[in-house]
């Protein structure tokens, strides 16, 4: 699988926050909800899906050496996948999905 770079800009269609381009990686989520768009199919970056759904932050998990890891389901096909946080996302939304993963658990 291999990871295209595609760093860009967009606006949420859950919230309709500006999402600017992120310094040194890649941003595919919402900072401010946290919310992504299903537009990958097979790898980072190929933006070959078809479903072009809403995907929900349903859960997080902490990696020692990449941080926190937010996992999204698409709210149409049920898809998930899993991507680091960035720098400048809502740290009380991640600790929000934190505490409904361990009520899940």
């Amino acid at each position: 699988m291999k990871f295209i770079v595609i760093n860009e800009g967009f606006i949420c269609q859950k919230c309709g926050e500006n999402n600017p381009p992120l310094k040194k990686s890649c941003r595919n989520h919402c900072r401010k909800c946290l919310y992504s768009f299903h537009v990958d199919k097979d790898a980072p970056g190929d933006r070959e899906s078809l479903c072009k759904n809403l995907m929900e932050p349903v859960s997080t998990d902490f990696n020692g050496k990449k941080g926190w890891i937010i996992y999204h389901k698409c709210t149409k096909c049920e898809k998930i996948i899993k991507n680091k946080s960035a720098p400048d996302d809502n740290f009380e939304e991640i600790i929000q999905l934190t505490k409904q993963t361990r009520r899940v658990c």
